[in-house]
């Protein structure tokens, strides 16, 4: 079950009643308390969908140096780990992206970058998106900053802005590539990149299309399992 992070619904809706930016984000914290907690109680994991991780470097945030932006993040971070201080880590997993829209992406701040303040979150895994042609390349970052040794991650492999089919081979060699990077792969897991549909009825690509790239990403899932345990 997927919840707003705090610190991406302080940048989607203008403050107008806090002193300063970060009360209101602690403030947001606060009131998402109750909905973390509520999902975790019915024993859903809980998915914080995090996109002020990537997507505000360009545009919240694209006044401010990379110094001051890594900064900003680590204050969200922070203020989520109160929120969710109450759920155990292994039930909540920390989705970031870069924006689930049809667009160039090019002042996408890299993985690299703002993959150590993820690193932060108390979480059991992170969700992140490598099957774009903007960041699948940053899959190498693993081999150069580990995950934690706490934490699993689920690799974006499937696109979900547009209509191409990824063919399972496609699937199982960015699988394995992740499971090589990660250099455990007992803590990857297939999965697409972001949600197919952000808004309802706002969507690049089509329901047929949707099933059919969930179908490759099962099957190439299988086969990178095949070649992974042998």
């Amino acid at each position: 079950m997927t919840a707003v992070s705090p610190g991406f619904a302080a940048t989607a809706m203008v403050n107008l009643h806090y002193d300063t930016y970060e009360s209101y984000v602690f403030a947001m914290a606060h009131a998402l308390k109750r909905e973390y907690d509520h999902i975790a109680s019915h024993g859903f994991i809980l998915q914080i969908d995090s996109p002020d991780m990537g997507i505000e470097r360009a545009g919240y945030f694209q006044d401010k140096s990379l110094p001051e932006f890594i900064a900003a993040m680590e204050m969200h971070i922070a203020a989520l780990n109160e929120a969710i201080a109450d759920i155990p880590a292994d039930q909540i997993r920390l989705h970031a992206c870069w924006g689930n829209r049809d667009g160039p992406h090019y002042h996408d701040v890299p993985c690299p970058e703002v993959l150590p303040v993820m690193y932060q979150a108390k979480v059991g895994a992170l969700v992140l998106p490598f099957a774009n042609a903007r960041h699948s390349h940053e899959i190498e970052a693993f081999r150069t900053q580990p995950l934690p040794g706490h934490m699993s991650l689920t690799v974006g492999v499937v696109e979900t802005t547009n209509n191409y089919v990824e063919h399972p081979k496609v699937v199982a060699e960015r699988l394995v590539r992740a499971a090589h990077c990660v250099g455990d792969k007992t803590r990857i897991m297939a999965g697409t990149d972001c949600g197919f549909g952000t808004f309802a009825g706002d969507t690049f690509t089509t329901e047929d299309v949707v099933w059919a790239k969930m179908e490759s990403l099962v099957e190439g899932a299988a086969l990178a399992s095949a070649e992974l345990w042998g």
